[in-house]
């Protein structure tokens, strides 16, 4: 059976966990569109509830599991963007503490401080997946890690990725106890180039918004770090910095 009807009640299901974050949360899943998101998340164990799938624009083998056709129609009203390759799926959400995280002797994590764009987040995550970062944690977040802006920006980077939401207090004390070299990006007469700094080691590399920077709480807490610039900007988008500082990891320890 096809579902041709707007009015079709799992239609209407879907359709709210897209737009409302709060009734996401409430059902405690969230949604993938397309293709290669929905494998990365079927590979990285997450637990697909169902499947809505337009068979004229889907190409490969049907899901295992409890799938729905619809129509070109109604597909097209459910997808969140164009071509999406004619799958969306609904999966549980998955629950992360960092205090489960066991960081690997020279581990490298990335830290973003109240993150308000989910398309930001998206960037970071696959930029954090591409260089080989061990984590990103998340401190006073605005974002939802499942927003489907997220997971589309991040082109499913988001499922192979260890992330955490975390305080800045808890977080603190956990690279204490850790014993992370703790990089803030301040710009200050004593900040050193990133690519001066040894990121062989266990380190983590902070970052604020990008209105206001990183907040009053961790100054004094890391060794102030920048990224060299010659133009006439003296900024960069967060995602564009992060990248930077993800691929200066990697270049050191491989070099």
């Amino acid at each position: 059976m096809i579902i041709e009807s707007t009015q079709n009640e799992k239609i209407k299901y879907i359709t709210r966990l897209i737009t409302d974050n709060r009734f996401r949360k409430k059902e405690d899943v969230f949604v993938i569109e397309g293709k290669q998101e929905n494998e990365r998340a079927l590979k990285y164990g997450f637990d697909a509830q169902e499947f809505y799938i337009a068979e004229s624009i889907f190409d490969d083998e049907l899901p295992k599991g409890k799938v729905h056709l619809v129509s070109d129609k109604i597909y097209d009203k459910i997808a969140y963007r164009g071509s999406s390759e004619g799958i969306i799926g609904i999966y549980k959400t998955k629950k992360s503490d960092l205090k489960d995280f066991k960081p690997k002797e020279n581990s490298s994590i990335i830290i973003v401080e109240s993150i308000e764009k989910p398309g930001n987040l998206g960037a970071i995550l696959r930029s954090c997946e591409a260089f080989g970062i061990d984590a990103l944690i998340v401190t006073d977040t605005k974002v939802d890690f499942y927003n489907p802006n997220v997971i589309r920006s991040s082109v499913g980077c988001l499922f192979g990725m260890n992330i955490f939401n975390s305080s800045n207090e808890e977080l603190h004390q956990y690279l204490i106890e850790n014993n992370y070299n703790i990089y803030t990006t301040i710009m200050d007469t004593e900040a050193a180039n990133i690519q001066d700094r040894n990121l062989k080691e266990k380190s983590a590399v902070l970052f604020g918004t990008e209105h206001s920077g990183l907040t009053d709480f961790w100054i004094g807490k890391g060794k102030n770090t920048i990224i060299p610039m010659s133009g006439s900007i003296d900024s960069l988008n967060l995602s564009n910095a992060v990248a930077i500082c993800c691929y200066e990891i990697s270049r050191q320890k491989m070099s």
